[in-house]
């Protein structure tokens, strides 16, 4: 038997995505934003609100960085989608994040966080949504395997519940993506 929620902004997974960018001072500026994604083959999503800061920094510089929140920085994650860089002027600073600059794109990638997406923003669409191209991604290879790849237990990802409002880490392997399912082809 199933139980009916009605009309929910539910979905899983919902990765936590700090968002970086750079303001028209240069001063590096980062949100959390739970509501993005892979749009295209090389393209990112990100549906955040006009009124945020990053949203008029990355229409300003035209580019942008994502990195996924891992459990060791939880804290530091939820606190950057808590204050607004409209109010707080070291909101970085305040949470321990420390930043260098993207050798492609004119914007932040946070050392702190392992894995990032350094992205050129391509358009805003009718809905106000930013599309970034993927140009490059940087990571630590502290969460690399030992073929070179990136290694999900190694980053531990979370992802935001939206209905229990918590993070959960990710990483455990339950199958092998376009193999499993071969056992039930004729």
């Amino acid at each position: 038997m199933r139980k009916n929620f009605g009309q929910n902004t539910w979905f899983y997974p919902l990765p936590v995505l700090i968002v970086g960018s750079y303001d028209e001072d240069e001063k590096a500026d980062a949100m959390n934003a739970a509501w993005g994604g892979i749009y295209d083959r090389n393209h990112v999503i990100l549906c955040l609100s006009a009124g945020h800061k990053t949203t008029q920094n990355i229409k300003a510089k035209g580019a942008f960085t994502v990195s996924f929140a891992d459990a060791a920085h939880v804290v530091e994650a939820d606190y950057v989608g808590l204050v607004s860089a409209n109010k707080v002027d070291n909101k970085l600073e305040k949470a321990g994040f420390h930043t260098t600059r993207s050798q492609f794109v004119d914007a932040p990638i946070i050392e702190e966080l392992p894995m990032t997406l350094e992205c050129r923003l391509v358009k805003v669409n009718e809905d106000g949504n930013l599309i970034g191209e993927i140009v490059n991604i940087s990571a630590e290879e502290r969460i690399l395997s030992e073929d070179g790849n990136i290694d999900p237990a190694k980053l531990q990802a979370i992802s935001f519940d939206p209905v229990n409002n918590a993070y959960l880490k990710l990483g455990e392997k339950v199958g092998n993506a376009f193999g499993d399912g071969a056992a039930l082809k004729e």
